[in-house]
């Protein structure tokens, strides 16, 4: 039976501010990816983040981005290389030492927003953020966008990985996203979502917006926590998988 780890972003809610249903989606997901204050997030949210995580049996991932709160992380920015390794080791070090504070370990590591849609095109900037996460825990998962620069990085660098897919976005014949600026980037209906991906797992490739066939390794699925419609397209997402004969498990490290 094929197997296929389904992850989401979470921990992003801000003091008394709300961002998504972390304990719904905890429910569904087998790996979480939690924010490390930098564009979202804080040290309490982390903590209750990974304290749910653990109870659901829910592996954890580090997700740094962009000092960029104003903006969610989706605004780029141009930063040294030298900077931006800074960046991923105190923001993996601080999910390490929380993860470690309530009793739980951190997995994995997947880049969040504007800096990983940079490093899907850019492949020195992607191998500085990777190396910088690798600096602090040789043995980090690194989870990438399938296909692109990251993936490269990776494997370049010879470090642990698996490749993700998206159930909610739209694909260029790159393998890059759509950007979100453009009509049908993101996919709302839940009726669309879940028989879409079971298609891609199948086939073991993207399936972009003109119809090529991008084949990859598919180890992970990404479920956004932040839409109106989020759970519900996990669960779709979820249901299609297991009805569809594929086995719905997180990733082995």
């Amino acid at each position: 039976m094929p197997s296929v780890d389904l992850n989401a972003d979470m921990g992003e809610s801000y003091g008394p501010w709300n961002m998504g249903d972390d304990e719904s989606l905890l429910k569904i997901i087998t790996s979480a990816n939690i924010a490390c204050g930098f564009h979202a997030g804080d040290p309490d949210v982390m903590a209750k983040t990974m304290t749910l995580a653990a109870k659901n049996g829910v592996g954890i991932g580090a997700h740094p981005g962009f000092p960029d709160l104003q903006g969610f992380g989706r605004r780029n920015m141009k930063v040294p290389h030298a900077s931006l390794r800074n960046l991923v080791r105190y923001q993996l070090g601080a999910a390490i030492g929380m993860a470690k504070a309530v009793g739980t370990e951190v997995r994995h590591l997947k880049l969040h927003g504007a800096l990983a849609n940079m490093c899907s095109v850019d492949i020195d900037m992607a191998r500085a953020c990777y190396q910088g996460a690798l600096d602090v825990d040789p043995g980090i998962i690194i989870m990438v966008l399938a296909v692109t620069k990251q993936e490269e990085a990776v494997r370049e660098l010879g470090c642990k990985w698996v490749g993700e897919i998206f159930a909610d976005r739209a694909y260029n014949d790159d393998g890059t996203l759509v950007d979100r600026s453009m009509p049908g980037a993101v996919i709302h209906d839940p009726e669309i979502a879940g028989p879409r991906i079971l298609n891609m797992v199948r086939e073991g490739a993207i399936i972009t917006e003109s119809g090529q066939r991008l084949e990859t390794s598919i180890d992970t699925i990404c479920l956004h926590g932040d839409g109106p419609t989020a759970v519900q397209i996990a669960r779709s997402v979820r249901t299609s998988l297991i009805d569809g004969g594929v086995d719905v498990t997180k990733f082995m490290r």
